[in-house]
């Protein structure tokens, strides 16, 4: 009986990490309370606008950890351009230039959909970096990607994925 016991839970940790990948280096030390900008994430999914949802939910969570970064200016909902990602990001790069940033969070969001078929399983797939805002160079990155329940809200995957991501950072 012990080893049935024993043998459902492996293999139920085994099905819970068959829906979690992530991937990532050790972690460099922040400090929490340096001087945090937030880049946009470039929207490589099909799902128009996910990398500002991402965003969103990104900004409450490096708060929970104690990191509060300055966003970039959001430019006029009327200029098109600026629904191009690769722009934008241009754009908040240049804004962090004339700012006194210490870190620059970037990143980019692989996936974000509804899975097809009956049970529409949330999948998300987001990757972040941490820069030196002086140098430019990446300090840290990671990914991670999840397929939730069917039940599950892809805001409420992506901020299991973000919590993970951002809970390997080594924060001061």
């Amino acid at each position: 009986m012990r080893f049935l016991r024993t043998l459902t839970v492996v293999l139920s940790a085994l099905v819970m990490a068959a829906c979690s990948t992530f991937s990532g280096g050790q972690s460099p030390s922040f400090a929490a309370n340096a001087q945090w900008g937030l880049l946009p994430l470039v929207n490589y999914s099909q799902t128009p606008q996910a990398g500002e949802r991402v965003e969103q939910i990104l900004l409450s969570v490096l708060s929970e950890e104690g990191v509060r970064p300055r966003v970039y200016p959001q430019a006029d909902d009327t200029d098109l351009l600026m629904l191009d990602d690769r722009k934008r990001l241009a754009d908040a790069m240049q804004w962090a230039a004339s700012q006194r940033f210490d870190y620059l969070v970037a990143g980019s969001v692989e996936e974000w959909q509804y899975k097809n078929g009956l049970d529409g399983e949330p999948a998300v797939g987001i990757s972040l970096r941490v820069i030196d805002a002086k140098t430019g160079q990446v300090l840290w990155s990671n990914s991670g990607a999840r397929a939730g329940w069917s039940r599950e809200s892809l805001a409420g995957s992506a901020q299991k994925v973000l919590a993970t991501l951002i809970g390997d950072l080594r924060l001061e």
